[in-house]
């Protein structure tokens, strides 16, 4: 059954990311060129964190202000996650509660490997029907 499907055929795997030690004006550079709405903070591999445009609204962030702010004073930390082996019906759930719309996808050492959104989901649904 397909929504049984491994998360893996839905998730994006070219994550742009940031390192934890970056400028928060590299994270509004990323979301403005690649028209996303969330990147995760990476240190190396492993997920630290992840930042999304609410946070930088929330926050008041601009353009002239955004290095005044470090990317750890701004990520969120208490990730809610979900293991590449996961399987869509699992990432549905999870989204659909509506609280965030994007799922950092790790494996067994928390490393990023993909991420999952609400318009990732979308798209996998009308491609079945």
């Amino acid at each position: 059954m397909k929504h049984l499907d491994p998360i893996s055929h839905v998730m994006t795997t070219n994550v742009k990311t940031v390192q934890i030690s970056q400028k928060m004006s590299e994270v509004l550079r990323i979301l403005a060129e690649n028209q996303i709405h969330h990147v995760p903070v990476v240190d190396g591999r492993r997920l630290s964190g992840m930042i999304s445009t609410t946070d930088i609204i929330r926050l008041n962030i601009t353009v002239s202000t955004a290095d005044e702010w470090s990317i750890e004073e701004v990520m969120k930390r208490n990730l809610v996650t979900i293991d590449i082996n996961d399987s869509v019906r699992k990432a549905a759930q999870l989204l659909s509660d509506g609280i965030f719309h994007s799922l950092p996808v790790i494996n067994n050492e928390r490393h990023l490997v993909g991420i999952i959104t609400s318009t990732d989901l979308i798209r996998y649904l009308v491609k079945l029907c």
